[in-house]
């Protein structure tokens, strides 16, 4: 069964998008190719405290196990090894991208506290889009009663769209909420 906002992107984006830009060829309209969630622990003392809590969790939102990532090189001012596991992120394609997304529009979201939108600013120039979360248990996956810490993450949507614009317009017609114009960034 094919996921509900990709229908959504088939039966509303495409037309849109094709519209609005004037593609010549359907294979130029805009698709978003993965979606890519990324943590860090933080401090030494909490770092190997921290891994295996977050992973767990990142796995429970994601439906997929993160991988660890690592420190390249050694940083002495942040008791850092070179080895040393700094991070978790986890790449999302297919059908677990398209639900990941439709969960995250539709049902954590609007959980936010003093939600009014997402940022329209966090482009990177060449059509993708990174948004962070301060806390992860605005998910329905997480019992609250459970966690032990809160975490944050960022999330990087990478898309074939060429320019911002058209990455906006994507993400427009698939129900994202963008703020206001008038609201303040």
């Amino acid at each position: 069964m094919e996921p509900a906002l990709k229908s959504v992107y088939k039966q509303k984006a495409v037309p849109g998008l094709k519209e609005k830009f004037a593609y010549d060829n359907v294979h130029r309209i805009p698709v978003i190719e993965k979606v890519v969630l990324n943590v860090g622990f933080g401090k030494a003392e909490d770092r190997k405290a921290a891994s295996e809590a977050v992973i767990e969790d990142l796995g429970k939102i994601t439906g997929q196990r993160a991988v660890a990532t690592k420190a390249r090189n050694a940083i002495s001012n942040f008791k850092l090894r070179a080895g040393d596991t700094i991070g978790a992120r986890v790449t999302l394609r297919g059908a677990r991208m398209w639900e990941f997304l439709d969960r995250f529009i539709n049902v954590a979201a609007p959980t936010i506290r003093d939600f009014r939108g997402l940022p329209t600013k966090s482009f990177d120039g060449r059509g993708n889009y990174t948004c962070g979360i301060a806390d992860h248990t605005i998910f329905p996956e997480i019992e609250i009663d459970k966690v032990t810490r809160t975490i944050g993450f960022d999330f990087t949507i990478v898309t074939t769209a060429k320019t911002d614009n058209e990455a906006r317009e994507l993400l427009k017609l698939l129900g994202f909420p963008f703020r206001k114009s008038g609201a303040s960034a």
